[in-house]
Formats: structure tokens, C-alpha cells, sequence
């Protein structure tokens, strides 16, 4: 039988594995960041109307430009911008994806903050760009000083910041990303695939793109929007780079039936959204409940919690699993991930954890009763 090695597949791809998060079928799945609530019956039924409407023109390739979808993005994210500051894609990734081809490539560098996001070194690797991993500081927060040092010491073509950061769930401040652009002589882009979990009033990437064109915010329907499986990411930048990505994007890329779904979601957003404040919850109770039984939480402005003080990841995420329940060894040493699920999914993990017994390192014992 052939292998991968057998095939002449690129140098810089061999000894690589892809991305793979485990795909189990458990009772309580919370190790994705997905949004564990469904998408409510009276939307659903909006968007299969919409779908149905667009299948009897599929004869027909869609609209290239995906002009009505752009229009309802720009509509969402207000700041004042219209259609010609928006793209999309078929999820986050390839909006990611579309950016390293048009800005990236061979002999050019994207920098991140590690740990990160474990796609950006992926999404690299596949359009020849190289990989510079920055550090951050302590407790995994990054300073505007810490940005602005390590960019100018790689002096990368790319900057990706993701705020808030996965795998941690650290906030980013504005000043931050005022002074990593600053510092930067190229692309900067802020993966806020996770904004609508910050607090209310928490200022987004998005207030400071007027002026800055190099500044790129990413966005996606696939968490707040219980939209993961439709894959509809999306942008708002400076309409020049638009134009720039244009250039990368396959022909059609948007099928009719993606942008008929997503324009039937964003015509219910405030619905959509409902969910957002009882996963921020179930994410605040995670934090607590987690220090409580002797872990070490770190700050979250996402719908996940990163917590340290775990003696064996691995044994520990294995003992969950045989509970059926299933979160993530993300590869930070003494640490593992866990997604804000509804309150019984949440109760489940605190209760099954609970019953494992507290971390060698944490004090006295606790009711485990969550």
C-alpha cells in the first residue's frame, strides 16, 4: 500500500499531521468552543425557507460578490461600515487562509503569540509563509510593550493576534493592538472570532480600523451564532484590501445555499445572540467552580475556560471521557480546556471532575457539588 511518505507531496508537508481536534460521540461534548445551545426552531425554519428558496436556482452559479450577505455583515457590526469593507468565506479558516495568500507566501513570515491557535502555524505551513512564534507575558497576557518588542524583533509581514487568545481565553486590550500596529510594517489582524462573549460595552478591534489600513478584523458565525457546521467566516477591513483578496479567492466560492443560511441567521441575530449571556454564565460558574475544587482558572473572555493545576492531562481528560464527557488536552503542560456548555453539560463536568478528587496541589478537600 502506498503511504504519504511514498507520494512527492512538498518537503515543508512531510512529518506534518493535520489539524484534528477528537471527534467522539459522547453525552456532553464540550471540547470544540462550539455553542452547545441549537439554533431556535423559528429561526431554523426561516433559514431552510431561504435554503429552499436558493436550491431552485442552483442551476445558476451565485453571486460571486455575495453582495446582499456583505450588506447584512456590515449592517451587524456597525462602526459605520458598508459592503465595501466586508468579505467572507467558507468559515473563519479560509478567510485566514485567503489573507496568507494575498499577503503571505514564500520568503515572507506570519508572527503569533504562542500558545495560540493551533491553525495559524497550519494555515502558514500551507501557503509557504513561515511561522514566527512570539512569546507573551505571564499568565498569558500580552502587553503593548511585549507586542510591540517582539514584533519588531521578527519583523514579520503578518501579525495575527486572536482576542480573545485561544487556547487561553485572555482579553486583548485596544492599546495592544494600537501598538503591535504601530510596530508593524505590514498586516495586522485581529481574530475576534470570540468577541461577542466579552462583556457588554468591551470595545472591539473594529473601533479602530477608520485610518489604519493595514488592520484586518476576523469574525465568525460558528460560536456565538450556534453556526458551526453551516462554515460562514467573515472580515471588515480597508476596501483596498477586499480588493487584495479578491485575487486568492477561488471562483464562486460562497455557494448559494451558504449565503441564503447565513443572510437567514443574521436576519435573526438578536435571537441568534440570546444564548450568548447564559454561556457567559455557565462560563463564570466554570471559572469559580474550578478554583473551588482546587484548579487554577485562568481569565476568560471567551465561551471556554483554560485551567491549570491539572496533575495528568491526559489522564485526567481519559477519565472524563469514560464518563462521557469530553473536553480538550490542548498540549500546556499541567492544563487543559474546557467549553461553557448549557447548565446540565456544565454540571456534568463540574460533578465528574468533582468525583476525580482534587489536584495533588490544592488545599483542602471541597463538597463536590457544583
Amino acid at each position: 500500500m502506498t503511504s504519504l511518505s511514498d507520494l512527492p507531496i512538498r518537503d515543508d508537508l512531510r512529518g506534518r499531521t493535520p489539524y484534528g481536534a477528537p471527534q467522539k460521540s459522547v453525552p456532553v461534548a464540550l471540547n470544540v468552543n462550539e455553542n452547545t445551545h441549537p439554533v431556535p426552531e423559528d429561526v431554523a425554519a426561516d433559514i431552510v425557507a431561504r435554503v429552499a428558496v436558493a436550491i431552485t436556482g442552483v442551476n445558476r452559479y451565485p453571486d460571486r460578490e455575495f453582495t446582499e450577505l456583505r450588506e447584512a455583515f456590515a449592517r451587524y457590526l456597525g462602526h459605520g461600515l458598508d459592503a465595501s469593507w466586508i468579505w467572507a468565506a467558507n468559515g473563519s479558516n479560509e478567510v485566514l487562509q485567503h489573507i496568507l495568500q494575498a499577503f503571505g507566501g514564500p520568503g515572507r513570515s506570519l508572527l503569533g503569540f504562542a500558545p495560540t491557535y493551533s491553525m495559524y502555524p497550519l494555515l502558514a505551513s500551507g501557503t509557504g509563509t513561515s511561522w514566527i512564534a512570539g512569546a507573551r507575558d505571564a499568565d498569558y497576557e500580552l502587553t503593548p510593550e511585549t507586542a510591540a518588542a517582539e514584533i519588531r524583533r521578527a519583523d514579520p509581514d503578518i501579525v495575527i493576534l486572536c482576542s480573545p487568545n485561544n487556547p487561553t481565553g485572555t482579553p486583548l486590550s485596544l492599546d495592544t493592538i494600537e501598538a503591535a500596529y504601530d510596530a508593524a510594517r505590514g498586516i495586522v489582524v485581529v481574530d475576534e472570532a470570540y468577541a461577542e462573549f466579552m462583556p457588554d460595552g468591551e470595545p472591539s478591534a473594529l473601533t479602530l480600523l477608520e485610518g489604519r489600513p493595514r488592520l484586518l478584523v476576523s469574525r465568525t458565525m460558528s460560536k456565538a451564532f450556534a453556526f458551526a457546521g453551516a462554515r460562514v467566516g467573515y472580515l471588515a477591513a480597508d476596501p483596498a484590501v477586499v480588493d487584495a483578496l479578491r485575487l486568492v479567492r477561488l471562483p464562486y466560492h460562497l455557494s448559494a445555499l451558504t449565503q441564503a443560511a447565513a443572510l437567514g441567521a443574521l436576519a435573526h441575530s438578536d435571537e441568534m445572540l440570546a444564548m450568548v449571556g447564559e454561556i457567559r454564565l455557565q462560563r463564570d460558574r466554570l471559572v469559580t467552580e474550578l478554583a473551588r475544587l482546587g484548579y487554577a482558572p485562568h481569565r476568560s473572555g471567551s465561551n471556554f475556560v483554560l485551567f491549570g493545576g491539572v496533575d495528568d492531562p491526559h489522564a485526567v481528560f481519559e477519565a472524563l471521557l469514560e464518563r462521557g464527557i469530553l473536553i480538550r488536552d490542548v498540549g500546556i503542560p499541567n492544563h487543559l480546556r474546557v467549553t461553557a456548555g448549557t447548565e446540565p453539560e456544565t454540571t456534568a463536568f463540574l460533578e465528574a471532575l468533582a468525583a476525580l478528587g482534587r489536584p495533588s496541589g490544592s488545599a483542602a478537600p471541597v463538597n463536590s457539588q457544583s
